[in-house]
């Protein structure tokens, strides 16, 4: 009793005060009474579960703080566009943050080890995947990472395949480095989407090097399955592909679905992949710019740090700090903030169906992302501009997903209810005022 007595207070004090003084100090006084760190630390994080509550409905003034989310548009407009959320981050983050300021020494830095023992705990622990410190190269973000594999596994005049629609990196980089791009386009079967795997196959060529997979997908929300995506990488170890997976937004799934790492389905597929991850959309922290990358083989690390030489950084130091605290200390935050994001789904869905019929929403499985489909609306092509100057509402224009994206525009629900309500609310008047 009195152990967790003090072990509260020190914790209230904040997490990294307990950790580096609460341990040293309570072992010098109590010696092998005390229990060993890691129960410490499970003591802890039950006492900080236990006294946050985190307040997503609290809305936050963004717009004069150089946000790329909210700068664009005029004053009067919602930004529900560039996936980013409008919450505070966890914290844990912000006290770490705090802390390591007030260093006030900010030199050249590496990743610390720390971190990397963090990422093999919590691929061991969601996924049963075993990876090494080695198989680690950090980022900036998943975006540099994409443009490294295109470097670094294609060259000038090779194809890259990718699965419009889809987030428009994927399509337009491999193209701005002098790559061909092939494109067979996920197949819509009512409110969902399927791969033609037909398709699929019949768009690679001997010239086809590399597929940069999408899972969780952005935009159409969808969680593969084991089957389908087992079904992927037969093809590609088939034709000897390798495989690009963006699985940026793996934490913001709900229930009942679940990420499955593709890498993760044999050892074969494993030496064929390049897994892209990282904590900026799952804790929002994507100004801090960390990222890494999960390489098993080591011909394809080779590859990777040979046409990433000179051109990658040492590392944010604030990036790791963040990322660290988030992977330690934020899955309470976390659990919240997909429980939040969940009653944003559902409440979009319901307002869609109820007031705007006529647009149609895809299934959500993953992400803050809603792929709306505007076509019965008959607002011509791009439904982003009438929304946008109708209802100062600013979503992201379908198109630029490339095929299929026509008459679709991407909503962000990573906001707080109320500003959400607003702009449907916004929506539904435009479309009845004309």
């Amino acid at each position: 009793m009195g152990a967790r007595f003090f072990i509260r207070i020190f914790h209230l004090m904040g997490v990294h005060i307990f950790q580096l003084m609460g341990v040293h100090i309570f072992h010098s006084v109590i010696g092998d009474c005390w229990p060993p760190l890691h129960a410490l630390q499970g003591m802890a994080c039950d006492l900080y579960a236990g006294c946050v509550k985190y307040d997503f409905d609290q809305t936050v003034e963004r717009r004069y703080t150089d946000s790329i989310k909210w700068a664009l548009y005029p004053p009067d407009v919602i930004p529900l566009w560039v996936a980013d959320m409008d919450f505070v981050s966890a914290d844990p983050i912000i006290q770490a943050l705090n802390n390591r300021a007030k260093h006030r020494v900010f030199g050249y830095n590496r990743p610390p080890q720390a971190l990397a023992l963090a990422l093999q705990s919590r691929m061991q622990q969601l996924y049963g995947w075993e990876i090494s410190g080695r198989d680690l190269e950090f980022l900036p973000g998943i975006v540099t990472g994409i443009n490294i594999a295109i470097q670094a596994y294609t060259s000038p005049g090779e194809s890259v395949l990718a699965q419009p629609p889809v987030y428009f990196h994927f399509l337009r980089d491999p193209v701005h480095h002098g790559r061909l791009l092939q494109d067979p386009p996920l197949v819509r079967n009512g409110d969902t989407y399927e791969i033609d795997f037909d398709l699929f196959e019949r768009a690679i060529t001997d010239n086809t090097k590399l597929f940069i997979l999408c899972n969780p997908h952005n935009p159409v929300g969808r969680v593969y399955t084991r089957a389908e995506l087992e079904t992927l990488a037969d093809i590609c170890l088939r034709h000897s592909l390798i495989i690009c997976s963006d699985e940026i937004h793996c934490d913001l799934v709900f229930p009942p679905y679940k990420h499955i790492p593709i890498a993760t389905l044999s050892p074969e597929v494993e030496a064929q992949t390049v897994t892209l991850m990282a904590p900026s959309k799952t804790y929002n922290i994507a100004g801090l710019e960390c990222g890494y990358a999960l390489i098993k083989n080591q011909k394809l690390r080779n590859r990777w740090k040979e046409y990433s030489y000179g051109i990658i950084p040492h590392g944010n130091i604030m990036g790791f700090v963040a990322a660290l605290a988030a992977l330690q200390d934020g899955q309470e935050w976390l659990d919240q903030v997909v429980e939040y994001l969940l009653g944003n789904r559902d409440f979009l869905l319901k307002y869609l169906s109820e007031n705007i019929p006529l647009i149609r929403a895809c299934e959500i499985e993953a992400t803050y992302l809603a792929w709306l489909d505007c076509t019965d609306l008959g607002l011509g092509e791009n439904p982003s501009r009438f929304f946008l100057d109708k209802a100062c509402v600013a979503m992201s224009d379908g198109e630029e997903f490339g095929k299929g994206g026509k008459n679709f525009v991407r909503l962000n629900f990573a906001c707080p209810k109320i500003r959400l309500n607003e702009a449907l609310d916004r929506m539904k008047n435009a479309l009845k005022n004309g």
